[in-house]
């Protein structure tokens, strides 16, 4: 019991991976994964010391099928969860699920690493809820499962800004004892650790590192000791980065600049519902962002952060204000950029989840005043319930689309559903195919309009899948046709056709299947 009290976070965890058990294997495969999975199989390749003496040994072997699109993406967290992975196809899993419970774990470590850094400033009961408001975000908790992109990026991101103010925390002039020095150092790999994981996974890693810059720079540490241990924080982080990152080998300098370049735009012709209307990914309006992030967190999220914004500056001394304000830059450095460069956005904002951590952080104050306000141990229990059904009864609702979720404030899922993107990630396959192998005929043709292989993935032998744009002239009647409504695409083709299967939340849907008359 001493223990819970000393660090409450461990019964969020706990409840977390309970319910993460018992749900992991509903989830489809997105998008965005089977081809980035096959990648991490590739890049076993370049990790064989018998391919090293090679004399035909070739760096893009590891790059899988899909390096034209992959191979710019940094894939350590493909690597470090490979274990892992094997082990849970050991244990009888299959790949997708046993991927979609490796995400939510790498998830619930970023809500361990959010508890931390919030306990700087906030007692661990007000740093517990601030964790499970953002554990019980819909919008996290779906991408929790699905998304091993962004997921992954976010937690290292926030693991290198915690582990890097932790550190210099420890840095001085070298008048501790070895053991203390030896704790400096243990901080000083694991920064650098999480860091150049970051890196190797998005190329906006480093503004973590200036963030811990920053922070060193106002700390009381003499000038050459700080350089010093910058330096080595530096070569460290890049020796990770590098090791991490087989497409770099090519030209270390070179290829990373060239990521740099091409991340910073992140092209694309995708297109985009936003506000009843399609957009391509680069042609976006400037409001989307700031739209997007008033819509899809739940009710309470942003009267709470600016309350406790306006607590935490008017409460603190000079030093603590600009570290808070180091916070603040973590947000609003990556939102100008969007708004004054508008890069090409797509997906809603998952390329851009790393920004809410400090949010979520400043929220905690306000936690905190409302814990003293509330006197009663069932006041503010009731509070934080009251609080948190705000997203736990749509995460019931959604299941398994919860970033689908948008508030009250855009009109809920059904009020949102045809102007804005709800299932994008095509998740929705999985329920489809499972539900027409039970209810086709056998060898029934499946047409799909778009990614077939995730279709294949669930399909059962007796079912033909076939893609539907380069194929779609040898479709005859009898044969169906599957269409999700990202861009509202399932209104394109055998619209005023019946339904023969519909998979749908909360009054919104997000996949059909037609049958061809």
């Amino acid at each position: 019991m001493n223990k819970l009290r000393q660090h409450p976070i461990l019964i969020l965890l706990v409840i977390n991976l309970i319910l993460g058990l018992m749900t992991f294997r509903s989830y489809g495969l997105s998008w965005d994964e089977p081809l980035f999975y096959d990648y991490g199989e590739a890049l076993k390749y370049a990790y064989t010391p018998a391919n090293w003496f090679s004399s035909e040994f070739n760096v893009a072997n590891s790059f899988g099928s899909s390096g034209s699109d992959h191979a710019n993406r940094g894939p350590a967290y493909l690597l470090l969860a490979t274990p892992l992975i094997s082990f849970l196809k050991w244990l009888g899993s299959d790949l997708a699920s046993a991927w979609h419970l490796t995400n939510f774990l790498t998830f619930n470590l970023g809500i361990y690493l959010l508890y931390r850094l919030a306990s700087r400033w906030v007692d661990s009961w007000s740093a517990l809820t601030v964790a499970a408001l953002f554990s019980f975000q819909p919008l996290f908790w779906g991408h929790a499962f699905i998304n091993p992109k962004d997921i992954p990026f976010l937690v290292f991101f926030l693991g290198s800004v915690l582990f890097g103010f932790e550190f210099v925390d420890k840095v001085d002039d070298g008048r501790r004892t070895m053991d203390d020095r030896k704790f400096k150092y243990h901080k000083l790999l694991l920064d650098s650790f999480f860091l150049g994981i970051a890196t190797s996974i998005r190329v906006l890693g480093p503004l973590a590192a200036v963030l811990t810059v920053m922070y060193a720079f106002t700390q009381k540490i003499k000038i050459t000791t700080l350089l010093k241990s910058l330096w080595l924080y530096a070569a460290l982080s890049i020796a990770i980065m590098f090791a991490f990152w087989p497409y770099l080998w090519l030209d270390p300098i070179g290829k990373f600049i060239e990521v740099f370049v091409f991340m910073s735009d992140n092209p694309t012709q995708l297109n985009v519902l936003f506000a009843g209307e399609n957009f391509r990914a680069g042609e976006i309006p400037r409001r989307y962002l700031p739209v997007l992030l008033a819509y899809t967190l739940t009710e309470p999220f942003w009267l709470l952060t600016i309350f406790g914004g306006l607590l935490a500056f008017w409460k603190s001394d000079n030093k603590q204000r600009f570290t808070l304000a180091l916070l603040a830059l973590w947000f609003f450095i990556p939102v100008a950029y969007v708004l004054l460069r508008l890069p090409a956005m797509y997906d809603g904002y998952r390329h851009f989840l790393f920004i809410l951590p400090p949010l979520f952080i400043f929220t905690g104050f306000a936690f905190q005043f409302l814990f003293q306000w509330l006197k009663g141990t069932w006041q503010k229990s009731v509070f934080v319930i009251t609080l948190l059904t705000f997203g736990i009864l749509p995460i019931i609702q959604l299941h398994p689309y919860q970033y689908a979720y948008y508030n009250n404030f855009a009109g809920g899922v059904d009020g949102v559903f045809r102007n804005y993107e709800t299932e994008y990630w095509l998740t929705c396959y999985r329920e489809a195919v499972l539900q027409f192998n039970e209810q086709a005929p056998a060898g029934s043709q499946l047409f799909v309009r778009r990614e077939p292989y995730i279709a294949a993935y669930y399909a059962s032998e007796n079912i033909v899948i076939r893609d539907f744009r380069t194929e779609q002239n040898e479709m005859q009647s009898g044969d169906f046709y599957l269409a999700n409504s990202r861009s509202n695409e399932d209104l394109r083709f055998l619209r005023d056709e019946p339904n023969f299967i519909e998979i749908s939340r909360m009054g919104a849907t997000f996949c059909v299947i037609k049958q061809m008359p």
